[in-house]
């Protein structure tokens, strides 16, 4: 299942232990006369560090320029110089542009997932085709010249976190090791500042762009890098962005994600035409709905079992006229319905569910009776496309990695991922309830140049827009840091770039910030 990669709902795993028979020293088989002590095993070599160096060219809005890409892996070592780990990336730098040149660390989120989802969906030099909003065909699969690259704005360097692509860990390190909050911040983050060792790029306008999880990421992320080793940044982009996972997760007792989703549900209610009467306008529509979840519907749901039988059947038919819902499953839901009932339920009658990353996509149900939705119907239409045109890129074009598997998701990490924060009151907690909204607001504080741009997908059901909003508003900064942070929007879903006209808005309302922001030193 592709993941962009958030899970809305964390997962618990249970290890199952066995017991085995154990000799006491009196049983101890004796070793044979031609077993070799442990001091003749040849020692396992030490890890290297590989890379694929690869001369290309590509036309740009009728620009022709020639780049450079570059397919390794970097070692990133502990406090007694040994290696703990080898994180693999994929470089592109153009060959004839003047220096400094803006550099973007880009990476998806999960978390657990590898960056080829926007990679090979969105910014980087070759792009898969996909079919929009509905299912992919079957190998072979198109891979074509991207035209809305970011290559011609900025050096691009896509990260795979350890234990996703051919990230892993080495020495004595596990890759568990790096599969939580702040593990995963000091690894990526020690990633970057080695490349910018290395490559002589500290001086050069500096920008991280994550998507999904990998915005949670970015918010932790630049705030560790800037104070904690002095690295500051031009620009964030937060793509499909969550900050504050209670936002989110359908708790018992907290009604915050049902207004969060309320707009979302009305947009693509709008779009499948599930509503008695279909406004043309859908801004406005949204602005309505916005007003009614912040206003009446929250209102409502702030009463809990103390709202009157009339209120209540009051404030479900205005929320079948948002959402397209029955009154009286809205009723028995007493008011509140998940992301992944609402999927299910919306097209119930004829049978199918809707996508959740991208709730355009639809497909059949496989139990018409169920509650939840079964899969993700925009999940299954990309995946296949996603992973074989990547395997064949790296390989083919960049000559990388030809006998190893390249794991583009670890369920193993999103399952055992550490949610503990240093700092963060929630510690011990639910794992949703962690929050960055301070990292972020912290940054942008101790940084008054540092700015923001949030990419929003109407059409998303994991990380909807009017929460996003929610969060963004309450960052609580003064008025002149708050307008650093810019908010946009795309009739799509949480990939937005899936929908090629939206891609090209996206392509050029992200190249258009990274110019704005990459000269204000100059």
């Amino acid at each position: 299942m592709a993941r962009t990669r958030l899970t809305a709902v964390a997962c618990a795993s249970l290890a199952l232990a066995f017991l085995l028979p154990c000799l006491g020293a009196s049983e101890e088989a004796p070793k044979a006369a031609d077993d070799k002590p442990d001091a003749d095993v040849p020692a396992k070599a030490p890890p290297k560090e590989e890379s694929s160096v690869t001369q290309h060219s590509l036309s740009v809005g009728g620009q022709v320029f020639k780049y450079t890409a570059t397919a390794g892996t970097l070692l990133l070592k502990d406090e007694n110089d040994e290696p703990v780990a080898s994180v693999f990336y994929v470089a592109y730098t153009r060959d004839d542009a003047p220096r400094p040149r803006p550099l973007a660390f880009l990476y998806n989120g999960g978390p657990g997932s590898s960056s080829i989802w926007l990679h090979m969906g969105a910014f980087g030099p070759r792009r898969v085709v996909t079919e929009d909003a509905q299912s992919s065909p079957p190998p072979p699969y198109r891979l074509v010249d991207n035209a809305y690259t970011l290559l011609d704005k900025a050096d691009l360097v896509f990260i795979d976190p350890v234990g996703t692509g051919f990230s892993r860990a080495v020495g004595k390190a596990k890759d568990k090791d790096y599969w939580g909050v702040d593990q995963d911040v000091h690894s990526i983050g020690k990633f970057i500042v080695a490349y910018a060792n290395r490559n002589h790029r500290w001086n050069s306008p500096k920008y991280l762009i994550g998507e999904s999880y990998g915005t949670f990421r970015s918010a932790a992320l630049v705030n560790y890098l800037q104070s904690k080793k002095g690295m500051y940044f031009n620009g964030v982009v937060l793509i499909s962005s969550v900050l504050d996972m209670g936002t989110i997760e359908f708790a018992p007792g907290d009604d915050r994600p049902y207004v969060n989703y309320l707009p979302s549900f009305a947009a693509t209610a709008w779009y499948h035409r599930m509503l008695k009467d279909r406004p043309a306008d859908l801004a406005a529509f949204l602005a309505g709905a916005r007003r009614f979840a912040a206003g009446e519907y929250a209102a409502a749901l702030a009463l809990g079992s103390n709202i009157s039988d009339f209120d209540k059947a009051a404030i479900a038919r205005k929320l079948s006229a948002f959402t397209g819902l029955g009154e009286d499953y809205l009723e028995k839901a007493d008011l509140r319905v998940n992301y992944a009932q609402f999927v299910q339920e919306l097209e119930r009658g004829s049978g199918k569910v809707l996508g959740q990353y991208d709730a355009r996509f639809s497909g059949y149900a496989l139990d018409r009776l169920a509650e939840f939705a079964a899969y993700d119907p925009q999940s299954t239409a990309i995946t296949g496309a996603f992973t074989a045109a990547f395997n064949s890129y790296v390989r083919d074009e960049l000559n990388f990695g030809s006998e190893r598997e390249y794991n583009a998701e670890n369920d193993d990490a999103t399952n055992a991922w550490d949610w503990k924060q240093a700092g963060n009151d929630a510690q011990g907690l639910d794992a949703f309830v962690v929050n960055v909204e301070p990292d972020l607001a912290s940054a942008l504080n101790e940084n008054p140049h540092l700015r923001v741009e949030v990419e929003n997908g109407l059409y998303d059901l994991v990380t909807p827009f009017f929460s996003t909003e929610q969060t963004m508003s309450h960052l609580l900064l003064p008025p002149s840091i708050q307008a650093h942070v810019a908010m946009k929007y795309y009739e799509a879903g949480h990939m937005m770039y899936l929908h090629e006209a939206s891609l090209a808005e996206l392509r050029d309302n992200i190249g258009k910030f990274i110019e704005s922001t990459a000269s204000a030193g100059k």
